[in-house]
């Protein structure tokens, strides 16, 4: 029998994993692994690709929907709150490309600075924005560190809104905020505002340790490819297999709740009967009432005809 020296095979565990850990980029065969739940279009490097239909229809969805859909298919923990904002009144949605941040270490920072710079890259606060693509949300753990650790100003903010048209969720500091709020429909969410910089004067403060690999947002986990929906001071992050689940449940609220109201203030029904499960007769009236109307509703007539024909009532 071959006798293994255990502390040989956890030093080669160690030396695996940190391969793993610090290759930066997640590879194709592990972003598949991780979001296997989708069967639909995906980008060359396997990234889930939410329809633009589908991302079109997600700006007029609520908190409320999507929190309700995700919570029922067990999803706990994809909201989060208390940010700070750029052009508050708008609506931030697109497809998320998330990079993770850690506290500085000289040695570790080194090494993969080393690597990138062999295949020309400089400065790692670049190289998530390097790859996206119009649509993306630049998601980005910043552990949220304040002084000293600003990784997008407002020539980064720039590229990145050249890139995709779109804004940011960043767990962290910014800087150049004026210059920031300048470009036009750059819809953000940061925790904090910092005149400082993250590698400053030599200050090695943070470095990054992984592009398109799950990523931690307040409380939420975040993976490439989940639909982002910033508005009203919060941010869902919707798992690409259930974006269009919340988008038709939304669409079936809003017409529902359109109804209702409508009947209500008719005289037809009370606030009771419509507050609570519809009758039969109700039902009848709505599915009625959408054929009615099906050209002057807030929801596409062919994806009304989807709702009557998918009806049980």
């Amino acid at each position: 029998m071959i006798k293994v020296n255990p502390y040989a095979f956890v030093l080669l565990l160690s030396v695996l994993f940190a391969q793993q850990a610090f290759s930066q980029q997640i590879e194709k065969e592990e972003m598949l692994f991780l979001t296997s739940k989708w069967e639909g279009e995906r980008y060359p490097d396997g990234r889930p690709k939410v329809s633009d239909d589908i991302l079109r229809r997600m700006k007029e969805v609520t908190h409320e929907e999507a929190w309700a859909v995700m919570k029922n298919a067990g999803y706990k923990y994809q909201y989060a709150d208390g940010w700070e904002t750029i052009n508050p009144d708008s609506v931030l949605v697109g497809r998320a490309v998330t990079a993770t941040f850690m506290p500085g270490r000289p040695d570790i920072h080194d090494a993969i600075d080393e690597r990138g710079k062999k295949e020309g890259k400089r400065g790692q606060n670049t190289w998530p924005v390097d790859i996206l693509i119009k649509d993306d949300v630049y998601v980005a753990d910043q552990f949220g560190i304040h002084d000293g650790g600003p990784t997008i100003g407002d020539n980064v903010g720039n590229a990145i809104f050249a890139k995709t048209g779109k804004g940011i969720v960043y767990d962290g500091a910014l800087r150049d905020i004026v210059g920031l709020k300048e470009i036009g429909s750059f819809t953000s969410f940061f925790t904090s505002y910092h005149p400082s910089h993250h590698n400053q004067q030599g200050d090695l403060n943070t470095m990054l340790i992984g592009i398109n690999r799950p990523t931690k947002i307040r409380q939420v986990t975040v993976m490439a490819g989940d639909v982002v929906l910033g508005r009203d001071g919060g941010v869902s992050f919707i798992p690409p297999h259930l974006a269009e689940r919340v988008v038709i449940t939304s669409e079936v609220v809003r017409l529902r709740d359109m109804f209702g109201h409508e009947r209500i203030r008719a005289g037809v029904y009370t606030a009771g009967q419509i507050d609570t499960r519809w009758s039969e007769e109700i039902e009848r009236d709505f599915s009625s009432w959408l054929n009615e109307h099906i050209d002057d509703l807030p929801v596409a007539r062919e994806q009304i005809q989807e709702i009557l024909k998918n009806r049980t009532w």
